[in-house]
């Protein structure tokens, strides 16, 4: 294939890959946003594949059959609350590849009797590291989310001095494989070190950072694609690995202002959850929780002007969405306002409670984030949480000791009555008791989430 029409296509794939992103950033278009990044993609691994005569066109062939079989069945069967696992666990593939290819990039080589650059090497050595890192971290941060393992901080003596010494180690094999590349076996070793860096460095955040941990890994794995494309010189892979190393660090720091923490308070700090005694849990709640039917909820949303429903990780676990849509529709056809808040961090990864009320077609006007909407709960007559528990939690503006601290929330508390659907007052990933719960205008409705939802739509309608 000529060069120029190589360098066309890759000029047409990284433009798509702009908009694309451009895209992802409102709910309105992120799905165009997202078919036009696999389209970019797409054009990028048909034309690279065609170029370098890489492999035969039977195993192309083969190799577009079994992936894309793949993601159909990841696409199909895990559910809304497994995508963060899933996306985790693709960044994860991103970095392996990266240094896999890398790898055996070095190898072929070293049989060809090729002399090194210096571009080589040290995008190798990048490659080696930021692969393993990411692989192994995307490993855990998944077994973690999925429940496999411990989803709490698991902190140690001497943590960060282990560490320090895992990444001193890794830099100085990166730095023998520049100086002395004809060895196989420095490469192994470095791929080796990392892969223990990215275990090490990931146990000891807890669930309450995922979203942070997700978005960092996603940038590291864009990274590793980019070192690899220097590896192979090719300007494609450059182009779309930095840009997603860009992007995906744009969007932790996005997700670190949302939590008032800063990126190195997350990755060394330990934050996770935390024991809770009964004692603690008393202090808060005894004598002080107030449930209530679905008849006396029903009640006060009759005469209810603005609903404000605060989504959270218990709505995607109950798949409550649809419900909820159902239930907005009926209050709006009484004539009263329902809106959407949106925490950024809400749910296990940025954007989770945006893709389930996208599913169940609520309006986009609908949602507002957390800035929009704080302004208005003091004039709401009814907010109502589903399944939300740190980024509604009042010590967070209380409580200097608390481990969300400053932690930027949605003031429901400020609404005339809070309405918090729950299965019971068990804390969220920070592992604290909540005093919204115990507050005056505060009432529980102890159930599943779906079930809680159908139960109003049955009592109002029955009410009318």
């Amino acid at each position: 294939m000529p060069a120029y029409l190589v360098n066309l296509a890759y000029l047409l794939a990284s433009a798509l890959f702009i908009f694309g992103l451009k895209g992802l950033a409102h709910p309105r278009t992120a799905v165009r946003g997202n078919l036009l990044g696999a389209t970019g993609m797409l054009i990028a691994i048909v034309v690279t594949l065609a170029d370098r005569s890489i492999l035969s066109y039977e195993l192309i062939v083969a190799g577009f059959v079994v992936g894309g079989f793949a993601g159909a069945v990841m696409a199909v069967k895990v559910p809304m609350t497994g995508m963060p696992q899933m996306v985790a666990l693709l960044n994860g593939f991103g970095g392996a590849a990266s240094a896999l290819v890398a790898g055996a990039a070095l190898f072929e080589a070293h049989a060809a009797g090729l002399e090194l650059s210096r571009q080589f090497t040290v995008a190798t050595a990048a490659s080696a590291l930021i692969g393993g890192v990411t692989f192994w971290g995307s490993l855990v941060a998944f077994a973690k989310l999925q429940e496999l393992i411990s989803g709490h901080a698991v902190v140690f003596r001497g943590q960060h001095v282990l560490n320090a010494l895992i990444a001193a180690v890794c830099l100085a094999l990166g730095i023998w494989l520049v100086a002395e590349p004809e060895t196989d076996r420095v490469y192994w070793l470095l791929v080796a070190a990392s892969s223990v860096l990215g275990v090490l460095t990931t146990i000891p955040i807890g669930g309450a950072d995922m979203p942070v941990v997700i978005s960092l890994l996603n940038s590291y794995s864009g990274l590793a694609a980019a070192a690899t494309g220097f590896v192979l010189s090719n300007n494609m892979l450059i182009i779309a690995g930095s840009l997603v190393g860009a992007s995906g660090l744009i969007l932790t720091q996005i997700m670190c202002r949302a939590m008032n923490r800063s990126l190195a308070n997350v990755l060394f700090g330990g934050l996770g959850a935390v024991a809770v005694s009964k004692a603690e849990e008393d202090k808060v709640y005894a004598g002080k929780v107030k449930a209530a039917s679905p008849e006396e909820i029903a009640m006060m949303l009759e005469t209810a002007r603005r609903v404000i429903i605060v989504p959270g990780y218990g709505m995607a676990v109950s798949q409550a969405q649809h419900a909820v849509q159902a239930l907005a529709k009926l209050l709006e056809s009484r004539g009263t306002e329902v809106l959407y808040a949106i925490h950024p961090v809400a749910g296990r990864m940025p954007g989770h409670m945006n893709v389930l009320l996208a599913e169940a077609d609520v309006p986009y006007e609908a949602l507002k984030d957390m800035d929009e909407v704080n302004p208005l709960f003091p004039e709401t007559d009814v907010a109502i949480v589903i399944g939300a528990n740190d980024v509604v939690n009042p010590l967070a503006r209380t409580d200097p000791k608390s481990p969300i601290a400053g932690m930027p929330i949605l003031d429901v508390d400020k609404a005339r009555t809070v309405v918090v659907i729950k299965r019971s007052l068990s804390p969220g990933f920070a592992g604290i008791p909540n005093p919204l719960f115990a507050a005056d205008n505060t009432l529980m409705y102890f159930s599943d989430g779906k079930k809680a939802v159908n139960d109003l739509i049955h009592a109002l309608k029955e009410a009318a």
